[in-house]
């Protein structure tokens, strides 16, 4: 858990620099390869000094195309329609889908007893970010809730390799960029505006720290550590991103918030985790993790 909450504190940070530097100024398909890039350049040494099986490499490569080359499109463009705090808003509903599909991949048939938890963390998040909408809302909407199912499916496809040990991920997990990498720069070659480079050292910095840091480090992070807990503890975890980057909006942009619902639905989002931790359906769900 302390990778999560870990990689929670870095990522809480990337909605807001995207928001508030990328969005309006830099293509969302430069934004995306540009990040895909550098975190595979990250992990290159060690692509080229271990060797991973062919089906492996072909299956981490297919997962990074879904979980980061689509779903980052989606979230960039989403960012063109709603505000940051929007956008947190509508990422409540990952949980569900991670819940929903860890036990469908497992067993091949849903039950909604054990979205509990899960559920529990949507209504915490809804009571923080809870407010009146934009009027174009809807397609934001729509982009966020593809980027979500598209995230969920990559963490929870990631449960089901035979990856190894931490180390082993480590050494393989280039892999998983080189899909989200191909799949990026194929749709910026195709969609992107190349009038809308970062023109300023400032986006530049951004843009290398959400490669190197955000994605590269963050996302082999969170691979490892979703693997070392339950799917209903990982679902749980993807809202907490919300109170996380709330606060980073307002401590470093002033943004305002509202004190009484941010500590009520961080309240609820912390009591999930903790049924998420204790419920037969955590355990169950985790018994060959």
């Amino acid at each position: 858990m302390a990778l999560l909450w870990l990689v929670t504190l870095v990522w809480a940070f990337s909605f807001s620099l995207i928001g508030e530097f990328l969005a309006a100024s830099v293509d969302p398909y430069i934004a995306v390869s540009s990040r895909m890039v550098l975190a595979l350049l990250l992990f290159l040494p060690l692509l080229l000094k271990y060797r991973t099986p062919l089906r492996l490499a072909s299956q981490l490569a297919a997962i990074g195309a879904i979980q980061l080359g689509l779903m980052y499109l989606l979230l960039y463009h989403a960012f063109l329609y709603l505000s940051v705090a929007e956008v947190l808003l509508f990422t409540i509903l990952t949980p569900v889908y991670i819940s929903v599909l860890d036990y469908y991949w497992r067993y091949r048939q849903l039950h909604w007893r054990w979205l509990g938890p899960a559920l529990l963390a949507v209504l915490g998040a809804l009571v923080i970010r809870y407010q009146q909408l934009s009027a174009e809302f809807w397609w934001g909407l729509l982009l966020i809730q593809a980027a979500n199912f598209c995230f969920a499916v990559g963490q929870v496809a990631y449960r089901q390799l035979d990856v190894g040990n931490a180390k082993q991920q480590t050494q393989q997990f280039g892999w998983f960029f080189a899909g989200a990498a191909s799949f990026s720069l194929l749709a910026a070659l195709l969609f992107a505006n190349w009038q809308r480079l970062p023109d300023t050292p400032l986006q530049t910095g951004i843009l290398l720290w959400l490669g190197l840091v955000a994605s590269g480090l963050g996302y082999l992070l969170w691979s490892i550590a979703s693997r070392q807990v339950s799917a209903n503890q990982l679902a749980v975890m993807n809202n907490v991103l919300i109170p996380a980057g709330l606060l980073v909006n307002f401590v470093f942009w002033q943004h305002q918030v509202n004190w009484w619902t941010l500590t009520g639905g961080s309240a609820l989002i912390l009591l999930s985790l903790r049924w998420a931790g204790r419920s037969p359906a955590a355990q169950h769900l985790s018994d060959k993790h």
